[in-house]
């Protein structure tokens, strides 16, 4: 999935949009098994979660650690996949690209007891309000009447005369 689609996003985009982005990160062990990602309740926010690395800790033993995500699909069903199968001797991270889910995102360490970390960006789209034409025209003029106050008229330079 991809924000560029429009067609997932429940925005109206009539308008223009706005991304921010922050960083992401929890850790999954045998005392947190799960981390659930949500939304704000805020209605004209969008929320992402990007993954994009998801690594062993220091601590790790040697044994499998299974990662799985839970999100809704297209049709709006719950569904659980694996996503990263670490090991310490033989795979201790993987990159997982731009993995976006929209909210709410549950992780959950499915096997093994970690530690676990997951990293990657807290997408937020908003809708932008939209200044009216009349409001836009009268922003131009008025910075259109500062820019003449502040520059004054240039003067020709005098001449000496000679005697």
């Amino acid at each position: 999935m991809s924000l560029v689609d429009e067609e997932s996003c429940d925005i109206d985009r009539s308008g223009p949009t706005k991304l921010d982005s922050s960083l992401f990160n929890c850790e999954l062990s045998s005392k947190a098994p799960f981390y659930t990602f949500q939304e704000d309740e805020e209605g004209d926010l969008e929320h992402f979660l990007e993954l994009r690395t998801v690594c062993l800790g220091d601590d790790a033993k040697e044994e499998s650690n299974v990662v799985e995500v839970t999100a809704m699909n297209h049709q709006r069903k719950t569904i659980s996949v694996p996503i990263a199968n670490l090991h310490i001797n033989c795979l201790p991270m993987v990159s997982l690209g731009e993995f976006e889910l929209k909210a709410p995102v549950t992780i959950r360490l499915r096997a093994g007891s970690g530690p676990v970390v997951i990293s990657g960006l807290h997408l937020v789209v908003s809708q932008v309000a939209d200044l009216s034409d009349e409001e836009e025209e009268e922003e131009d003029d008025d910075e259109e009447d500062d820019d003449d106050e502040d520059i004054s008229p240039i003067k020709p330079a005098k001449k000496k005369q000679t005697v």
